[in-house]
């Protein structure tokens, strides 16, 4: 009854944390079981923008109590209940809310018409639940592995092309050869997007982020080929500082390292 009663008094964002630790951390590595990976499934689905700190309502901004500018200059607007307003954010921003070694969770909040870059997940789990608002989403899975002699190109399965996925939507998940391990967003309207990675980006480790151009193929529907390219100069991310409630970790290091977030 008491564990019970910690659980029912737990945010939603240490629930996530605490699921996400047991699953991504517990030394046997490897691909999360179909029953673990619902289980985050399920707790990314009861997610929303005010659970992590962030106002995704549609209410003029006039409403709000202050504004600052965080470290990348970029204005960001806090309501009188000391949270983000996400639609009133003016470039692709990024709340960082945990790093370890295992995992990572944090939220890409995007304007409207704002696009993040095809680019891919090397060896990595991912979960992904829209808070706000709609993106489109195009995902891709390699058919072979790709050439890298100098650059990575290849054959590649279309996964979804132009797929709507808005705040009703069930979280989507990606594997490191499956479910679109390659794929970009962009923005229907004002929108966030939560993420759990695992393992995080890593240069060190062989986890780089690399982006890619697709090149249709007209005599063979449902695939492309995709062409390594470099880090799109028009692409800025700005950081903003995680509002939401204090996570409680254990023995886990938080790496705030913006660096290697996507």
């Amino acid at each position: 009854m008491e564990m019970m009663m910690m659980m029912m008094m737990m945010s939603k964002v240490q629930s996530l944390f605490d699921a996400s630790e047991a699953v991504f951390c517990n030394g046997r590595g490897g691909i999360p079981t179909l029953t673990e990976i619902r289980w985050l499934q399920s707790l990314l689905d009861g997610m929303e923008p005010a659970d992590v700190g962030i106002d995704g309502s549609i209410d003029d901004v006039s409403g709000s109590e202050s504004s600052q500018e965080d470290e990348s200059s970029s204005p960001i607007t806090i309501t009188s209940d000391g949270m983000i307003l996400g639609r009133a954010l003016k470039q692709i921003t990024y709340v960082h809310i945990h790093q370890c070694e295992d995992f990572s969770m944090g939220i890409f909040c995007f304007p409207a018409g704002a696009c993040m870059p095809l680019h891919d997940h090397p060896g990595m789990a991912v979960l992904t639940k829209v808070l706000y608002g709609s993106v489109t989403w195009n995902a891709y899975d390699w058919v072979t592995s790709p050439n890298s002699n100098p650059r990575k190109y290849g054959l590649a399965k279309v996964v979804a092309e132009e797929k709507l996925l808005q705040a009703s939507s069930k979280p989507t998940v990606l594997f490191p050869s499956g479910g679109g391990n390659i794929h970009s967003f962009t923005a229907v309207t004002p929108c966030a997007i939560l993420d759990v990675l695992a393992p995080p980006y890593s240069d060190e480790l062989g986890r780089p982020s690399t982006y890619y151009v697709d090149i249709p193929i007209p005599s063979l529907p449902g695939f492309c080929m995709l062409e390594e390219t470099d880090l799109p100069k028009d692409l800025v991310v700005a950081g903003a500082p995680y509002l939401g409630p204090q996570l409680t970790c254990d023995d886990y290091d938080d790496a705030d390292d913006e660096d290697e977030m996507y």
